[in-house]
Parts: C-alpha cells; structure tokens; sequence
C-alpha cells in the first residue's frame, strides 16, 4: 500500500475528483498574511497529498475488483486517473528541479 511522501501520512479517498482537475487547485492563492513561500509549499503538499489519494484510490478499486466488488470501467477509470496524476507530479517535479539548477548556476 501507498503510505506516503517522506515524513507525510496520507489518507486515502474513494471516489475523489478526477486527479488532473483537481491536482492543483484550492492551494496556489497567498495566505491572509501574504507570505509566498509558504502559500507556495502548501501548494505543492496539496498537490502531493491529492496525487497520494489518487494512487491510492487506484490501488484500493484495484483490489475491490480482484474481489469481484467493482466493474472493470472502474477499475480503468482509476488506473487512468492514477497514471495521469503520477505523470503530473513528475512533470511539476522536473519543473522544479530545472529551476532550482538554472538558480544555483546564477552568478552572485
């Protein structure tokens, strides 16, 4: 099972909203104290934790389906959905990465 991202504890949700929709919003606004760098890091948590959930939610329609539980449309829609996710955060990912190297060669 997916347990999470370094020291994060994750909860899982079936029937959460399709994962690329829903990835990033509801995190990238400042906070009432204005401070970027945080509302930045939350931004990325929100997104972490929503793509845990969506590969969970996967893993967990997975085994419902070995179990008879749930249709086999489903379980697709869920692998989908996990796989769009995961290539979202590997994308975001990379972005960062590539922006923290471009910073670090910056001459001060």
């Amino acid at each position: 099972m997916i347990s999470g991202i370094g020291a994060l504890q994750f909860k899982s949700t079936i029937g959460s909203d399709d994962a690329v929709t829903s990835l990033l919003q509801g995190g990238a606004t400042p906070s009432a104290g204005g401070n970027i760098g945080t509302s930045f890091a939350e931004a990325l948590s929100q997104a972490a934790s929503k793509t845990v959930n969506t590969l969970q939610n996967a893993e967990q329609v997975s085994v419902q389906a070995l179990k008879g539980d749930v249709d086999t449309r489903q379980v697709v829609d869920a692998v989908m959905s996990a796989q769009q996710a995961l290539q979202t955060a590997v994308a975001i990912r990379d972005k960062v990465v590539s922006a923290y190297l471009e910073v670090s060669r910056m001459g001060i």
